[in-house]
């Protein structure tokens, strides 16, 4: 879901930072490396506002296409290290995963979908409490920062075990053609 750590106007962040070298050194590759995943810190500087890139996704998800735009995106600037606060680019991303060129473009320069990512990005700071990426909301629980998987099943096994069954009242029973 969309969440923007820097929005626009903040100051986003320079790769070539001491701050943001030793981060990725100290975690983020070890991390990556323990879960078997290719990822970079994008030499982009500086680092892109991804707005458009999540207004795009808006248009993406309207087409069904959601999932494969934010892998492709994604992989884009953590794995090719592509500026992903470019329209040309973005266009050229969309185009990738089967969405329209013309459309997409026209989509981002009017701003179409400001209006839609506005209103994720409120969902996520306002309404969900949203703070640090990732944040995995399970059942009641809300987990920020990267968790093990036994953690996370641990989580999920937990909020399962609370959710009770509806009891049923002797005798009386629903169908599919009603009670």
């Amino acid at each position: 879901m969309p969440f923007e750590l820097r929005p626009y106007p903040n100051e986003t962040l320079k790769p070539e930072g001491d701050y943001l070298q030793n981060a990725w050194k100290q975690s983020i590759y070890p991390m990556a490396e323990r879960m078997g995943i290719k990822i970079v810190l994008p030499k982009v500087s500086p680092q892109p506002y991804t707005h458009l890139a999540f207004e795009g996704f808006q248009y993406a998800k309207e087409h069904g296409k959601g999932n494969e735009y934010n892998h492709r995106i994604l992989s884009a600037f953590f794995q090719e290290e592509q500026d992903i606060g470019d329209i040309d680019v973005l266009t050229s991303l969309a185009t990738e995963v089967g969405l329209n060129k013309q459309e997409y473009r026209e989509a981002l320069v009017t701003r179409k979908y400001k209006e839609a990512h506005q209103k994720a990005l409120d969902h996520s700071y306002q309404e969900a409490n949203i703070t640090a990426v990732p944040t995995f909301i399970i059942g009641e629980t809300k987990v920020a920062g990267m968790r093990s998987k036994e953690s996370l099943e641990k989580i999920i096994k937990d909020e399962t075990q609370k959710q009770k069954p509806i009891e049923s009242m002797d005798g009386m029973s629903c169908g599919i053609d009603g009670c």
